[in-house]
């Protein structure tokens, strides 16, 4: 029996440790930085967080390993609005770990260690098969070994769930994994390293989104930055800006417009809107610091959009 509205995310999990820097370290080169902190991060968490914060009805499939952080992170989700049930603990494993250095001009670059995300087999995600089945959308991105994020794209599939695809971090995908997709939101370089169109304005864009399409999928969203998207549905495409904001830092940015996205769009809000709503999640979360501390709650999204007019 499906849930109306129910939201499934699989994905990673992270403790983020983020030094802000004048500049990037060039090979060799020692640099201070001005600022050091431990927040959760992880595109699955960020995306169950943002999702739970702006109000769906969310579960949450991923792993922590069996130590300090994994317990700390569980607690932290669930007080978020996300059903933890489905995060398994693993024996031995230590929980996901990503480095971040972030410039003064908000821009990160990131080296992760998988840790437990790595655990997430496809044993683990036929065991949330009943999760998956019920639910009304399942919402993936890649820190997640590929072969689970088929396997419960396949279960997704089988059960009229449908699949939205953040293909986050660019990395090459199967023909048969995007066959599976109903949504794709991959930022310029991810709709690049899917499609070999170098997207650099709206008509790349526009290109882009119809080898998407010629590969089965229906809805194309490529994230265009402070550009805001480029929306095709059907092979009709429109760019649906963004708001100006002054970035403090980009982490979670991305992150934070899936989750308000999806959660839009299970609110049946037309496509439009939905995005409008999610532009107003993320355009909040780049003034804040970190991964899932600069994600905003529902009541923020909406007065934000408010003040919009």
């Amino acid at each position: 029996m499906k849930t109306k509205g129910k939201l499934v995310v699989l994905g990673s999990i992270n403790a983020d440790h983020i030094l802000n820097l004048e500049h990037f370290p060039t090979p060799g080169e020692t640099v201070t930085g001005q600022e050091y902190q431990v927040a959760f991060g992880g595109k699955g968490a960020n995306q169950a967080v943002a999702a739970g914060r702006s109000g769906a009805d969310i579960a949450f499939i991923a792993c922590v390993g069996d130590d300090d952080t994994g317990s700390r992170v569980s607690k932290q989700l669930a007080s978020d609005n996300i059903d933890t049930s489905p995060i398994s603990t693993i024996k031995d494993a230590a929980t996901g770990v990503a480095l971040i250095f972030v410039n003064s001009a908000g821009e990160n670059v990131i080296g992760i260690h998988a840790g437990a995300n790595a655990a997430l087999t496809p044993t683990l995600v036929a065991e949330q098969n009943k999760k998956i089945a019920e639910a009304s959308a399942l919402l993936m991105q890649l820190e997640s070994p590929l072969e689970s994020v088929l396997a419960a794209a396949k279960i997704a599939h089988q059960n009229q769930t449908k699949v939205v695809l953040n293909p986050a971090p660019a990395c090459e995908l199967s023909d048969e994994m995007l066959a599976l997709v109903d949504m794709i939101t991959p930022n310029e370089t991810e709709a690049e390293k899917l499609t070999g169109v170098r997207v650099e304005n709206d008509d790349d864009a526009a290109v882009a989104a119809q080898a998407l399409h010629a590969k089965g999928i229906e809805t194309v969203i490529i994230t265009l930055g402070s550009r805001g998207v480029w929306l095709s549905e059907n092979g009709k495409g429109q760019r649906v800006p963004g708001f100006k904001v002054k970035a403090v830092d980009t982490i979670a940015a991305g992150d934070t417009f899936n989750g308000a996205l999806v959660t839009a769009l299970l609110e049946d809000k037309p496509m439009n809107e939905a995005i409008r709503f999610a532009h107003a999640a993320a355009a909040i979360a780049v003034t804040r610091k970190g991964a899932q501390p600069s994600v905003p709650w529902r009541h923020e999204i909406d007065e934000f959009l408010q003040q919009q007019g």
